[in-house]
């Protein structure tokens, strides 16, 4: 019985079932992934039904809107994305007219991108397309989106809350912010603090850091809880923000993943909430009616298949 079941799969299981399974898992949520792959969302819930019954398991647990993957979940996702992975490299290894395509890629990007996926990402591309040559410039996301919307750059990696007239998104990287204070603040190293303890506190923040702005789920949070303080410093770069907190200006939110080392020599001290404030999203951005040279081409194809392979949370 086992090996009929192992040969009606090796047969018979459809790819285009994994990769659906892929984006959904990749999404968590079905609405989503359907998006994500031009489809109905009716179309994503048959697919995930044809794949749990192909397989004889039940993949996700639907909780209300949101659903978790059962055990059996987890290891095909595992399995699917190393098919995945195993596929795109061997594409690519066999295509022997990526190392004749040339060209260039004017990417933008915001400060302090910190992702080990990212970074195996340039270096594969590079071997892949020795000729193509890659120009990165650090901007504000107001300046990305706007030089976006202008066609004068390839694609963006930025923040941005809504949708923007002609511009495709795609999220990227998701951050979790918290609120931290420095050495030189009278609450670094006290345990045991409330929000209450907060509230009074003066704040470092981002030029970003305000209604309507990319960072303005920080100000909602501020202003829901009742924070009294005012902004006494400020700047676009998280690097400055960083520094501004470290010297005592104020406390101040930052992405969690970015200041491990901070907390580790004791240059920054976490606090409350103990769960952080907001998730806040980087995007892929590109202009849907950009004609694209075969250089850009070739990246949002890695792009895309560096996406598939790894689920968002993986990628910080």
């Amino acid at each position: 019985m086992r090996a009929d079941t192992t040969r009606f799969l090796n047969d018979r299981l459809d790819w285009n079932l994994l990769r659906t399974y892929l984006a959904i898992m990749q999404e968590r949520s079905l609405s989503r992934a359907a998006a994500r792959l031009y489809v109905t969302q009716p179309a994503v819930s048959q697919a995930l039904k044809r794949l749990e019954e192909s397989l004889g398991r039940k993949l996700i647990e639907r909780r209300g809107a949101h659903f978790v993957p059962t055990q059996a979940g987890e290891e095909v996702y595992r399995i699917a994305s190393d098919i995945y992975g195993n596929i795109s490299r061997l594409e690519t290894e066999l295509d022997e007219r990526t190392a004749d395509i040339t060209g260039s890629i004017r990417l933008l990007t915001v400060s302090r991108i910190e992702s080990r996926v990212y970074d195996e990402f340039l270096a594969e591309f590079h071997v892949a397309y020795p000729r193509i040559d890659l120009q990165i410039e650090v901007m504000r996301s107001t300046d990305i989106i706007s030089s976006l919307q202008q066609k004068t750059a390839t694609a963006g990696l930025s923040l941005c809350r809504t949708p923007v007239d002609k511009l495709e998104m795609r999220c990227f990287l998701r951050q979790r912010y918290a609120i931290f204070c420095g050495r030189h603040h009278r609450l670094f190293g006290l345990s045991q603090l409330t929000m209450d303890d907060l509230l009074a506190e003066n704040f470092v923040s981002f030029t970003s850091d305000q209604i309507g702005d990319s960072l303005s789920p920080l100000t909602v949070f501020r202003d829901q809880r009742g924070f009294t303080g005012r902004i006494v410093a400020s700047s676009p770069s998280l690097d400055e923000v960083r520094r501004l907190i470290y010297a005592g200006y104020g406390i101040g939110c930052l992405p969690e993943h970015t200041v491990k080392d901070d907390l580790a020599r004791q240059r920054l001290w976490r606090l409350p909430p103990d769960e952080g404030l907001a998730d806040v999203d980087i995007h892929l951005l590109w202009h849907r009616e950009r004609k694209m040279n075969a250089a850009e081409e070739a990246f949002f194809d890695a792009m895309e298949r560096c996406m598939q392979r790894y689920a968002l949370a993986e990628r910080l």
